[in-house]
């Protein structure tokens, strides 16, 4: 790694006292260190962009590659960047892991099936979704929101949204669990379950292949697999590599940052009642525009992704004065960048009715989440639909007692337990 001057005053990063709010530490870092060399838990040194102009450029830069084989190490061989479990199932040719040319032609293919259009039909079956979780719970009068609702509501709906057939929906949903408990699970349980949603994705494209051949003519309202597997662009296809890589990049992409944007939001709004109270006036009064701008002010305050997802230099460069060497790891933090006062007034403030909100929270570029109208969609329904059917929703454990996942990428909580007087439901 390049070197860069030690500061014994510097935060320590990635504990648990850490993870429970960052926030200080990243402002720290914003001021006295924008760009920063740290050795991540897994071993990997890295530099982490911690400043707002900084992070946009970096987001955008051409010479920061996705592609891990980038890395001047060897850690990408071992699992220790990317996915565990996604290079020996074959999953690498997805979106987060590859650069233009490839990349050009691969979005412009996954773009065709995945249409704002599809994902606004979808929206009745979010709400139904919603509304079937909710009723699991509201008689009870208290639940763990996410165990029994931020997590199962974006898996179901991806499922659905994939074409996996009901019944074998409660597979993806163990597979996906697996997969978000990192460090919480038994040794090895996330590379498994990656593998298991590659075999069962190889046989569900194979199987939608057959029908398509078999029906001919497109048909409305296919599913996003099928959708993928028509994908065409001047006679080019996706491979049925390809296709699974990207059903399995949007199973992870989507479901996890779902999960912690529902939980992030949910929680930031109980500790902020005054907010809560703003949105649920609104609501009553049937004006949805606060609910939209809230859900993007939610994303930029506590965001479900804290750390933008791996870059590598292809070439010497320097970020903010620090020079950087080809083939170094660069981590954008977004959390950070999202509450940099020379970009946003107040950040530490959660303010709903925030206008001028041009957050990172699902990246910028080339790169700029392609699944953020159905992240929206389903945060919008969630949070909205949980407000007006349990107006008096409040945590049900001291905010200290909460824990949150231990991660790099992701934040989020583990669980979310609420209690409610279930005859106002």
């Amino acid at each position: 790694m390049s070197e860069q001057p030690c500061d014994s005053s510097a935060p320590t990063l990635f504990t648990w006292e850490f993870a429970s709010d960052p926030y200080p530490a990243y402002a720290w870092l914003r001021e006295h260190a924008p760009v920063h060399r740290t050795t991540l838990p897994s071993g990997v040194d890295a530099w982490l962009v911690t400043r707002y102009a900084d992070a946009r450029k970096a987001l955008a830069d051409p010479r920061l590659s996705k592609n891990p084989q980038r890395h001047s190490a060897a850690a990408h061989a071992k699992g220790k960047v990317g996915i565990p479990g996604e290079r020996r199932a074959e999953l690498m040719t997805h979106l987060l892991n590859i650069d233009p040319p490839d990349h050009t032609r691969l979005r412009r293919l996954v773009s065709k099936a995945f249409t704002p259009r599809r994902v606004a039909a979808f929206t009745p079956r979010v709400q139904t979704l919603t509304d079937q979780l909710i009723d699991a719970f509201e008689e009870r009068g208290e639940a763990d929101l996410i165990h029994e609702f931020a997590f199962p509501l974006p898996i179901y709906a991806i499922c659905d949204l994939l074409g996996v057939p009901r019944e074998d929906q409660d597979d993806f949903r163990d597979w996906a669990g697996a997969m978000i408990r990192h460090g919480g699970g038994p040794r090895g349980g996330v590379a498994r379950a990656v593998k298991r949603i590659r075999a069962y994705l190889g046989e569900l494209i194979h199987r939608k292949r057959l029908e398509l051949a078999e029906r001919g003519e497109e048909e409305d309202g296919e599913d996003l697999i099928s959708g993928l597997i028509r994908a065409s662009d001047h006679g080019e296809h996706l491979t049925e590599n390809e296709a699974a890589a990207m059903a399995f990049i949007l199973l992870f992409a989507g479901f996890e940052t779902t999960v912690n944007l529902i939980g992030n939001g949910v929680y930031a709004l109980l500790r902020h009642p005054e907010q809560r109270a703003l949105m649920q006036r609104a609501l009553e009064e049937g004006d949805e525009r606060l609910l939209a701008a809230g859900v993007e002010e939610l994303l930029r305050y506590d965001g479900p992704v804290e750390i933008a997802t791996w870059r590598f230099a292809t070439e010497p460069l320097t970020l903010a004065g620090q020079p950087i060497a080809a083939g170094e790891p660069v981590l954008v933090v977004l959390a950070a960048a999202d509450r940099d006062p020379e970009r946003f007034a107040e950040p530490d403030v959660l303010d709903l009715t925030r206008r001028d909100n041009q957050h990172l929270g699902y990246g910028h570029g080339i790169h700029y989440c392609l699944g953020a109208p159905l992240a929206r969609l389903e945060a919008q329904t969630a949070i909205a639909t949980l407000l007006r059917r349990l107006p008096g929703l409040r945590l049900a454990e001291d905010p200290d007692d909460l824990r949150w996942r231990g991660g790099l990428i992701m934040r989020g909580l583990r669980t979310l337990p609420v209690t409610w007087n279930s005859a106002d439901g």
